[in-house]
């Protein structure tokens, strides 16, 4: 735009100042839909009953990362509860033990080694998800490509097929491979929840807080 301006001082400029204006209006224009966008999700939010004490779509647009992640995170809560509660046959969310069984009983049926819980140090090389997404979807897995682990590198290519898998069959995934092989339960507990959702063709339930 500056360089439009300067354009004026030249004699004889062919400079259209309404075509420039126009474009600027455009920009400004984009810009403040975004502004609008981040405010609805922000709206949405509350009406989700997330905690949003003290942010605004304004926080969204300028990138405040910190405020961005626990909006993020208040999604993936929302999202995975709403798979626990489609997983019941109550309406309500299941327990984290009824969850757990059923995930145990999908593996043995598959004939793999089960884990004890999303703290299993078994879960660091990312055989048992990959495991049950092949139990879940049989010929997803090329297990040529799967690292016998015990090194980090090793369980980190692993995790990165693990999610990828995952991805492949349908399965939401939000968690990143370093989740797994530094055995994050919470985030490990999104992975099988939203396997057990693509096993069961079930998209999660409208969650109110």
């Amino acid at each position: 735009s500056r360089f439009g301006s300067s354009c004026l001082c030249f004699k004889g400029s062919k400079f259209n100042w309404k075509q420039w204006y126009q474009r600027r209006v455009r920009a400004m224009g984009a810009e403040m839909k975004k502004l609008e966008n981040d405010n609805y999700a922000v709206e949405l939010g509350k009406k989700m009953k997330f905690s949003l004490v003290g942010i605004d779509g304004k926080n969204i647009y300028d990138r405040n990362k910190m405020l961005v992640l626990s909006i993020v995170w208040q999604l993936m809560r929302a999202y995975v509860l709403g798979i626990l509660q489609a997983l019941s046959s109550d309406g309500k969310p299941i327990s984290y033990a009824v969850f757990c069984l059923k995930k145990k009983t999908k593996l043995q049926g598959s004939g793999k080694p089960t884990i004890s819980g999303f703290k299993d140090s078994s879960l660091v090389n990312a055989h048992p998800i990959i495991h049950l997404v092949e139990a879940i979807h049989p010929g997803t897995v090329d297990f040529s490509l799967v690292k016998p682990g015990g090194i980090h590198a090793d369980n980190l290519l692993n995790a990165k097929y693990a999610v990828s898998s995952a991805r492949k069959i349908g399965a939401v995934v939000f968690a990143l491979p370093e989740d797994i092989v530094e055995l994050k339960p919470k985030m490990l507990l999104t992975i099988f929840a939203a396997l057990m959702a693509s096993d069961l063709g079930v998209a999660p339930a409208s969650h109110k807080g």
